[in-house]
């Protein structure tokens, strides 16, 4: 099956100015660049995006932006969950009406509502609008499990088309594979060809941000027949992975350090988040830098 999105989604960075404003112009400018380089789909205002701490009118501003940026040439993915169902709904709306492609809708986080609430959370979205939906199954950050059996009855649903796995429970996700035809995108870098090799549609990446061109690498190699060059690429890939997912910072903080030492439109990240200290944006430089090919 062709993956409703593309295989090489970046979960795109959402630039700020130095004041901390929206930076379209350079949202723009990155999602050029980054299609240039092999992104042929973004996630906007996801986890990465910082999507707790921009408005409704930014979100549809940065859709707008950057689909006027790519044309047809990438998909956008819209991150419109929230832990309000009526609110994900406008947001899902909004979304269509700025030019997403699709709506990427994490599970209702903080209330931790059993299976059966979150069922009816995604098929209220589902219905809300034209838009094709990808689940997000991320509990560490929601306190709740997008369980394999719902998914499986969410399968059903004509709208729900695609699952970004964040849960690290390989099993639950190829129990999904072998059952339906969901596209399934690795959410979590270094399961990008592992997921893919069990049939998975390809990634939603936030190290994309800095390495697309090498991690489009890794599933044109295996899509060649070229395991072994496969493998190598996303081995030498995950220092780099490492150091951005798992340096105990979130990854928009490291991804945007390492962004701004490149000259790519980044800027600072907005209040919880602080930015990475010197030592820290060194090191992540250091890896990008000894990233062999």
């Amino acid at each position: 099956m062709t993956p409703p999105f593309g295989r090489t989604l970046c979960a795109m960075i959402t630039p700020f100015t130095r004041s901390g404003a929206l930076d379209l112009d350079g949202a723009q400018h990155l999602a050029a660049h980054l299609v240039a380089q092999g992104c042929d789909g973004f996630v906007l205002s996801g986890t990465t995006g910082e999507s707790p701490t921009t408005t409704d009118a930014e979100k549809s501003a940065l859709i707008a932006a950057v689909r006027e940026a790519v044309a047809d040439r990438a998909s956008i993915v819209a991150g419109v969950g929230t832990a309000d169902t009526r609110h994900t709904v406008d947001l899902a709306r909004e979304a269509e009406k700025a030019g997403a492609d699709g709506l990427l809708v994490v599970a209702p986080y903080y209330s931790r509502p059993p299976q059966e609430a979150i069922e009816a959370h995604f098929r209220e979205i589902a219905d809300a609008t034209g838009l094709p939906l990808m689940l997000y199954d991320i509990p560490v950050r929601t306190g709740v499990r997008i369980e394999a059996e719902t998914i499986l009855r969410l399968s059903e649903h004509p709208a729900v088309v695609a699952v970004k796995d964040c849960s690290h429970d390989f099993l639950a996700a190829q129990k999904v594979l072998d059952r339906t035809e969901l596209a399934y995108y690795a959410g979590c870098d270094e399961h990008n060809l592992a997921l893919y090799a069990v049939g998975g549609a390809g990634y939603v990446s936030t190290v994309a941000n800095v390495i697309p061109k090498h991690l489009r690498e890794v599933l044109d190699a295996f899509d060649a027949g070229d395991a072994p060059r496969a493998t190598r690429l996303q081995q030498r890939a995950t220092p780099l992975i490492e150091a951005i997912m798992s340096a105990g910072l979130p990854g928009t903080v490291t991804t945007k350090a390492l962004l701004n030492t490149l000259a790519l439109p980044a800027g600072p990240v907005r209040a919880p988040l602080r930015p990475a200290d010197p030592g820290t944006t060194d090191e992540l430089r250091s890896h990008y830098e000894n990233l062999p090919t």
